[in-house]
């Protein structure tokens, strides 16, 4: 089997031809998924790429991100997926596999807007549940006078959780993202209008992604971006661009939640009761740091309120029709 730099640039590896030669799949041919549509996926090769059409009832739902086996221009295999993005299904139980393979989540929020914390907070227990490292990227940094401030404010809310800000306009710290991506895969998280569709382009190099206006009243923007699709960065690096999501229904295990506020899951381990519910136990380490002032009771609050989501998520779809929490 023969394959070119085009595959080792989307991070093909020795591992991943040791898998594919496991597979029974005469003429098979391995390759990435770049584009997922209803019942077929464009599939990056070593000769270029090419539409392959899927059988669920035979491999399931390729994702953008996947590495699959094409024979006969059909998917005959999916690999093993490492770092895989999910939520809970918006339209029916369980969850929904949204990109796979990633190293890196970019939770992307414009500075047009107030940061919300909320929406950061899930992003980045979303990322850490697939293995991959989260980091906030504040864009349009070119539109309010103090963004160094912020992006230190916001950091400071996040504890554990890398923060850049930058401006595609202008360029302002587009390089040093880039260079900090190095050859990972990354996926880009954000609303509608954060931006995500520009600052693709400004790592590319080029106009690979449509972006649109946002509305003056409310800062909302188009959905420019209608369908997951991965794109190869000229100086290394491969960034799967998303619609804005407008609901991030939580899908993960407790521990990616824990990861996401690393600050509160220290804490944790000095409190008396090893199952410290951090409300009402004697000798809890949690609520003494909120009363310190060392921990704000709000992001206290939030760690609470997801760990009930995730685990809502997970009860049959039967209970939940019964009671929301």
């Amino acid at each position: 089997m023969s394959t070119g730099p085009a595959l080792e640039a989307l991070g093909w590896d020795e591992s991943r031809r040791a898998e594919v030669d496991a597979i029974d799949a005469p003429g098979g041919i391995p390759g990435r998924v770049v584009r997922q549509d209803r019942g077929w996926v464009q599939v990056a090769r070593a000769d270029g790429v090419h539409a392959a059409r899927t059988r669920a009832d035979r491999v399931g739902t390729p994702v953008v991100g996947d590495w699959v086996v094409v024979v006969d221009d059909e998917v005959a295999a999916v690999l093993e997926r490492r770092g895989v993005l999910r939520r809970a299904d918006p339209v029916g139980e369980g969850e929904q596999v949204l990109a796979a393979n990633l190293d890196r989540v970019l939770v992307v929020a414009g500075l047009d807007r107030p940061v919300k914390a909320g929406r950061i907070q899930r992003a980045a227990a979303q990322a850490w549940d697939a293995g991959a490292e989260p980091t906030v990227v504040l864009t349009k940094a070119d539109l309010v006078p103090d963004a160094e401030s912020l992006r230190a404010e916001v950091a400071a809310e996040h504890p554990g959780t890398d923060v850049v800000a930058v401006s595609s306009r202008t360029g302002e710290g587009i390089d040093e993202l880039a260079r900090a991506l190095g050859g990972d895969t990354v996926v880009l998280l954000g609303e509608s209008g954060a931006g995500k569709s520009s600052l693709l382009n400004a790592l590319a190099g080029a106009e690979v992604a449509l972006t649109g206006d946002v509305r003056a009243f409310d800062a909302k923007g188009r959905h420019t971006t209608t369908r997951r699709e991965l794109h190869l960065l000229p100086g290394g690096g491969i960034v799967v661009d998303t619609p804005g999501i407008r609901a991030i229904g939580l899908f993960v295990d407790p521990e990616a939640i824990d990861a996401a506020f690393s600050d509160i899951d220290d804490l944790s381990a000095q409190c008396r009761f090893n199952d410290c519910t951090h409300d009402h136990e004697p000798g809890c380490a949690v609520r003494a740091a909120v009363e310190a002032g060392e921990l704000s009771a709000e992001r206290l609050a939030a760690f609470g309120d997801l760990h009930a989501e995730a685990e809502w998520a997970r009860r049959p779809e039967h209970e939940r029709r019964k009671r929301r929490p």
